[in-house]
């Protein structure tokens, strides 16, 4: 396939499992390091298959995919969560995994997400990297987060200053009550 060959991005559906689903568990299984279960997937499709993309050749072979949800982080900010990302290896480079994950931020923005997160493992650069660029921060280290041992950084998009600020412990309501009073210049 040439970069010329147009690919196809389509939003998934719990309706379309039975056409894509053994398609996504291969495509994954091949490049992430969690074994994922068929319940797993079938959670976030079931309740969230409008945020979860695939790429599609001019043939429908899948050449990526993205999964992902959005709800309420602990009855405080809509939180999106990308759950996984992952794109043929033969198939890198071209922005197949840039194009999913701005497809999935962009739908959880139209849904008033506060914020966005996912977990990748530290080794993983190829994902950091396109995570930062992006808008993602790192957000924390998480010694030993996977089944086989690695860690992994938790990232963060902030999508509205709110969720940015709250977790800074800052609210602008009391902007001015906490500052010290200081003397007059001289």
């Amino acid at each position: 396939m040439t970069d010329r060959e147009e690919l196809q991005y389509v939003q998934c559906h719990s309706s379309k499992e039975s056409t894509y689903l053994a398609a996504i568990r291969q495509l994954i299984s091949n490049d992430l390091s969690e074994p994922y279960s068929i319940y797993v997937y079938r959670y976030f499709l079931y309740q969230w298959g409008d945020l979860c993309f695939l790429a599609l050749d001019e043939h429908d072979n899948m050449l990526g995919v993205v999964i992902s949800k959005l709800e309420p982080h602990r009855g405080g900010p809509m939180r999106g969560y990308i759950a996984m990302l992952a794109v043929k290896k033969e198939h890198r480079g071209r922005g197949i995994a840039t194009k999913l994950v701005r497809m999935a931020i962009d739908v959880m923005i139209e849904r008033d997400a506060d914020e966005i997160a996912l977990e990748t493992e530290v080794t993983n650069t190829a994902a950091m990297k396109l995570y930062e660029r992006l808008g993602f921060l790192r957000s924390k280290r998480l010694h030993r987060y996977y089944l086989n041992g690695n860690s992994a950084f938790r990232f963060v998009l902030f999508v509205k200053e709110s969720a940015f600020t709250s977790r800074l412990g800052y609210d602008e309501t009391d902007e001015d009550e906490d500052q010290p009073e200081l003397p007059p210049s001289a």
